[in-house]
């Protein structure tokens, strides 16, 4: 009895602590929840008088919204891609806006002519206005992302990125480039504009880093106003939304630029007050300027998505900002928010969220909302207001009563595209955007009437020194003649020393052997886009361009100026080393003479008077903590007497290899972390030397494009082995597969065609999931598979134990190089390698 006794008070008692705990931890998390709802304290943001409404507006509106229905209410508040919808769907469903994405644009290419945008506006705005079947029909308004000028429009002229922008701090000269970008928007018929992006990026591993203006609040904060007049016009002005101008868009709201190792669409985790008085920065010069929408952020702040955070859209925004234009989502962004798909979010249209960007899940989204607002999910009253802010911003910029977009003043006149005085403009904030970091010996300005050798694949290549958002969302892979109104940097090299009767010789590689007096090498980041640029250290990693051979140069006591092309500070301290002048040139666009203006001082006016934005980093790796090797603010001029000695060449990264390139088998090595392992069946191989075999695979090398830079497998028996690329630690490839990457490769058969199977592995797993690859026996060539197959086929891609795994059948015999992740040139899924 004692025995059982004990056992019944011991189950007593261990039920009375259990409720005891359970309690207090619900208590806990109550408290927790609460806290966590308590995050954001509107009072404490510095409020803005709202703007004055214009009562004829409200009075439009009043008189517009009963006669709306519901269907029509729902329509508004959506937004579709180019590429999802056709105007017969826009008049179907009374969409509010349609946008096109970097890479839509009317025919086969990525981006289009006058005429071709022109008659795809006319298009949706006509169906838009089709009376049929309503009382009254609301225009729909076309969104595009012109973010340094119209740059998915033939023959426009594209601006240096912001990162150099806010270099030239010239708050005037913004005003007049922003003036220029809204002004060949309309001739394309485009009605609206996704800038300008206020991000305060503070760390530049960030992939969209170049998007922002500076680090420094008082650049950004001075610059909103003026790119919103530039775009707008003046509010309550005659030229306001009259000829010429578009709507503008601030963004993105906010602290897009705070995430955690500078992660895109990651979670910003600051203070309050940092979110308020740093990251709000933009918006407090915006907002009073009559800045039209505002767009949110993809990201988080404190785990909470801004595309469903009610206090910051709402009570902050549009309660103590006194924002009363509306919030337009980003793409997708909806389908983030906790509970939500991409074509099902409630919680974003109640948060404040008055205008979804739902590029291919609009038809999902409109019925799931449709159904929403009738259970009373959606307040009536949110829709309303939802749907009153959208009619004021088209009121007010005139849509109502513009008419069609080719009838409007501007439209479709190609000869207004590139006007001189606009490539100017553009040409000197080139030329204010060059930051001077290194002018030993004072090598600038160099004397054009030498013998000058210029070198590296960013001279001749207008779209590297574009970057990406230009023709195509990433701006790859485009040629010098899709820029009929640019100019190259060797372009604007050679004019000033034709000019001058010097002479210049060109060598991409620096592949020849001749005398020089001086070297222009001209190098830098290739184009990428958003995430696809996101990077775990800032250590610059050379493509398109052997930079060892400034080594060279400098043994033989030939001077070399370095013009650095990217869209945000590295670590370079090699190249500046082997430099005796070295530009920090961003990524200046298509007016190249802006930069030979400088080398040259083309003029006497002429100097550098570009400053960083950004500080410049004194070590690879990203640290917080770390003194900068040229502060916020630095820059030399011609006069400058500086002198800077060599500099530490440890990049801090100590024996790990820059493994956030996505490069996993490069010039015939595995790129650490990772390794060549051959399996067969149980059998685990790790490749130390070639030939190296295991069953029926035998793996040595070849040549593809340098000596013994590529694999050759052979498998010779029936059983499919395989060979992997492996790391000891899983990575995290689900960002890439969800944002247009790709596992690309250059493979050929040294048979017949052959079938291999390609795959990605988690751990503990076969590698079951492959892929058909028909290798082709012709010659070398390159593969490509969506990111976003594998994770189709059921792979795990947060957990990717080997990038690449390949087996076949007996007889294969096949070569491969170069493999790594590449940017999907098209942004369109393709599973079978083409």
């Amino acid at each position: 009895m004692s025995t059982v006794k004990y056992f019944i008070s011991t189950i007593t008692l261990s039920f009375i602590m259990s409720v005891l705990f359970l309690g207090c931890t619900e208590k806990k998390n109550e408290a927790a929840a609460e806290e966590s709802s308590n995050l954001v304290h509107p009072e404490e943001w510095r409020a803005i008088k709202p703007l004055p409404l214009d009562p004829a507006i409200e009075a439009q509106i009043d008189e517009i919204l009963p006669k709306l229905t519901l269907e029509q209410k729902v329509g508004q508040v959506i937004q579709a891609d180019s590429e999802s919808i056709t105007p017969e769907e826009v008049k179907k469903y009374r969409i509010g806006s349609v946008l096109s994405g970097g890479n839509s644009a009317p025919g086969p290419l990525s981006y289009s002519d006058t005429k071709s945008w022109l008659e795809m506006a006319d298009k949706y705005y006509n169906a838009s206005i089709d009376a049929e079947g309503v009382e009254i029909a609301i225009p729909c308004i076309w969104g595009i992302d012109a973010v340094h000028g119209h740059a998915n429009l033939r023959g426009a002229i594209i601006f240096p990125h912001n990162v150099g922008l806010g270099a030239m701090n010239n708050p005037d000269l913004i005003e007049q480039i922003a003036a220029v970008t809204a002004h060949e928007l309309t001739v394309s018929g485009h009605d609206w504009t996704f800038a300008p992006t206020l991000a305060l990026p503070q760390d530049t591993r960030w992939g969209r880093s170049y998007e922002g203006f500076s680090e420094d609040t008082t650049i950004v904060k001075a610059y909103a106003p003026r790119v919103v007049y530039g775009l707008q016009g003046h509010l309550g002005e005659a030229d306001f939304m009259g000829d010429g101008r578009v709507i503008s868009s601030a963004k993105h709201f906010l602290a897009d630029g705070a995430t955690e190792k500078g992660v895109d669409q990651g979670d910003a985790l600051i203070s309050e007050a940092e979110l308020r008085n740093i990251h709000a920065a933009g918006y407090y010069g915006a907002i009073p300027a009559g800045v039209q929408t505002v767009m949110a952020s993809f990201s988080s702040w404190q785990g909470r998505k801004l595309h469903g955070d009610k206090e910051l859209l709402t009570d902050v925004l549009k309660g103590r900002l006194g924002f009363n234009g509306f919030v337009v989502g980003d793409w997708n962004g909806h389908g983030q928010v906790n509970g939500c798909t991409n074509t099902d979010c409630p919680q974003a249209l109640n948060a404040g969220l008055d205008m979804y960007m739902a590029p291919d899940s609009w038809r999902g989204l409109y019925e799931s909302t449709l159904k929403h607002v009738k259970s009373g999910t959606i307040p009536m009253a949110r829709l309303d207001d939802a749907v009153r802010r959208i009619l004021r911003v088209k009121l007010a910029s005139g849509i109502f009563t513009k008419g069609a977009p080719s009838t409007r003043k501007n439209a479709g006149d190609e000869s207004l595209l590139g006007l001189p005085k606009n490539r100017a403009i553009a040409r000197q904030a080139v030329r204010e955007s060059l930051v001077l970091l290194k002018n030993n010996n004072n090598v600038l300005p160099i004397d054009p009437t030498k013998t000058i050798l210029v070198v590296g694949d960013g001279a001749e290549s207008i779209s590297k020194a574009c970057g990406g958002w230009t023709l195509s969302w990433q701006g790859t892979g485009h040629t010098n003649d899709e820029f009929p109104n640019g100019a190259s940097i060797l372009d604007g090299i050679r004019e000033a020393v034709d000019e001058a009767g010097g002479k210049v010789i060109y060598s991409a590689n620096a592949d020849v052997n001749v005398a020089a007096d001086i070297v222009i090498a001209i190098y830098g980041e290739d184009p990428y886009a958003e995430f696809q640029g996101d990077r775990e250290n800032l250590d610059f990693v050379p493509n398109g361009f052997d930079v060892k051979t400034l080594a060279d140069f400098k043994s033989k006591g030939i001077p070399v100026v370095s013009v650095f092309l990217s869209g945000r500070p590295f670590w370079t301290n090699p190249e500046i080393n082997n430099s005796e002048a070295f530009i920090a040139a961003w990524l200046p666009g298509s007016e190249g003479g802006g930069i030979s203006d400088l080398l040259f001082q083309r003029d006497p006016s002429y100097d550098f008077t570009g400053r960083l934005s950004f500080s410049w980093t004194s070590t690879a790796v990203a640290s917080a903590d770390a003194e900068p090797l040229f502060k916020l603010g630095y820059g030399l001029s011609y006069n400058d007497r500086s002198t800077i000695d060599n500099l530490s060449e440890d990049s801090g990264l100590g024996n790990i290899a820059a493994v956030s390139t996505g490069e996993f088998f490069i010039k015939g090595a595995p790129v650490a972390p990772w390794e060549i392992w051959l399996r067969s069946g149980d059998l685990n191989k790790q490749i130390a030397s070639f030939p190296s075999s295991v069953g029926g695979l035998i793996v040595s090398k070849t040549d593809h494009h340098a000596q013994e830079d590529a694999l050759r497998l052979k498998w010779t028996k029936p059983d499919q082995n395989q060979l992997q690329i492996s790391a000891s630690s899983p990575s995290d490839m689900a960002r890439q597969a969800n944002g247009a990457m790709e596992l690309a490769f250059f493979a050929k058969s040294f048979a017949a065609n052959s079938v291999v199977q390609i795959g990605m592995c988690n751990p503990d797993t076969d590698c079951n999931l492959t892929l058909d690859i028909n290798i082709e026996a012709t010659d070398w060539r390159e593969y490509r598979i969506s990111l976003s197959c594998f994770a189709s086929l059921g792979v795990d891609m947060t957990k990717i134990s080997s990038a690449f795994m390949i087996k076949a059948g007996e007889g294969t015999d096949i070569g491969l190089s170069n493999i790594r992740l590449g940017s999907d040139l098209d942004a369109k899924p393709g599973c079978d390698g083409n």
